[in-house]
């Protein structure tokens, strides 16, 4: 890691969301772990947690906005999979409005890139 990389980059697993994960856990149970100081990005770096962000209008990391695009196509698809699935929780319209909505962060991810 380059201590003067200016860049806001998204971490590795963008749409697992470590924090929004804490933060269910903290309002469930009233347990807040502590983050990562350091995480590894989609561009491969590993950077302190505070330099990364799943929201593309603050990503200024190219590589990293391209693997969030990637990645949020990658999930759209897989919603789509399994509300179709046989046997699936959730129905085909909660699916098709996790993709829409994952397709949605892809294009912002994608719109500042050129």
């Amino acid at each position: 890691m380059d201590g003067n990389d200016p860049h806001i980059h998204v971490e590795l697993k963008v749409v697992h969301g470590d924090a929004a994960v804490r933060n269910v856990v903290a309002s469930a149970f009233g347990l807040a772990g502590d983050l990562p100081s350091l995480v590894t990005t989609g561009c491969g770096l590993r950077v302190p947690y505070a330099m990364t962000s799943p929201r593309p209008d603050k990503v200024t990391c190219l590589a990293c906005r391209e693997h969030a695009r990637r990645e949020h196509l990658r999930f759209a698809e897989l919603a789509e999979r399994l509300g179709s699935a046989p046997g699936s929780t959730i129905s085909p319209a909660q699916a098709k409005q996790a993709a829409d909505r994952h397709r949605e962060l892809a294009e912002k991810f994608a719109a500042a890139e050129g």
